[in-house]
């Protein structure tokens, strides 16, 4: 795999920064965009970004944070708590730095004109935004934020989106879980996904809640998205 560290130009004339990994394949495949946690691009989502394209697939890693916080932050930096800062907004502001991520895929050669969208913590709304009006085929969402915000998103949507969950996430209480529990016995494309003592932030290796079996669940549910996409 090739991996390299690219800078996008937003709409409003601004670049950002974005991890770019490309698979060893020359046939033309789907492209996985990663919609990080406030941390930011650093060694976990990199780490996510090459073990898809481990698998063949493209995989794209914005920073999605560069108007506040650029650059990737430690976990323990007062800047990464997100109490008080206007989520709903940044969430909006980020809407328009994925499709500018996503125009970038649609130029290279490998990609076969399908992209899903994974989205953590902060970027789990995206795995919703995306599928919904943002140009992409497939949302997953691990421990997610916010997201009773947008499930009213889900009306219309069609595309798979995938929401996982530990059941100890303090930022999905249980009326959280209750509202996407019915949202899923209605809708055949939400696949939902809750799983028993695991707490927020199980996706990263840094974390002290990092859950590896959940980890390998996760990947290998957008995987499966990708496959797919991939016919």
């Amino acid at each position: 795999m090739q991996t390299r560290d690219i800078t996008i130009r937003s709409r409003d004339g601004h670049d950002f920064d974005c991890c770019f990994v490309s698979p060893d394949s020359a046939k033309k495949v789907p492209a996985m965009v990663l919609a990080s946690a406030i941390h930011g691009v650093d060694a976990d989502m990199r780490g996510i970004a090459e073990a898809f394209a481990a698998k063949g697939y493209i995989a794209v890693a914005p920073d999605l944070f560069w108007r506040t916080v650029p650059g990737p932050l430690p976990r323990d930096d007062a800047r990464a708590k997100p109490r008080g800062q206007p989520r709903l907004e940044k969430i909006k502001a980020g809407e328009q730095d994925l499709v500018d991520t996503l125009a970038v895929v649609k130029r290279e050669p490998q990609w076969n004109g399908k992209a899903a969208v994974m989205g953590f913590c902060y970027g789990g709304p995206y795995a919703i935004l995306g599928p919904k009006r943002l140009g992409f085929d497939a949302g997953i969402s691990c421990h997610g934020t916010q997201m009773l915000d947008f499930l009213p998103e889900l009306d219309g949507v069609s595309k798979p989106v995938c929401v996982i969950w530990g059941d100890q996430d303090e930022m999905a209480p249980p009326p959280v879980l209750e509202a996407y529990r019915a949202a899923a016995a209605k809708k055949k494309n939400l696949d939902l996904n809750v799983f028993p003592g695991v707490r927020h932030g199980y996706m990263m290796k840094s974390s002290p809640a990092y859950d590896p079996k959940l980890h390998d669940f996760s990947i290998g549910k957008a995987l499966e998205i990708l496959e797919k996409l991939g016919c």
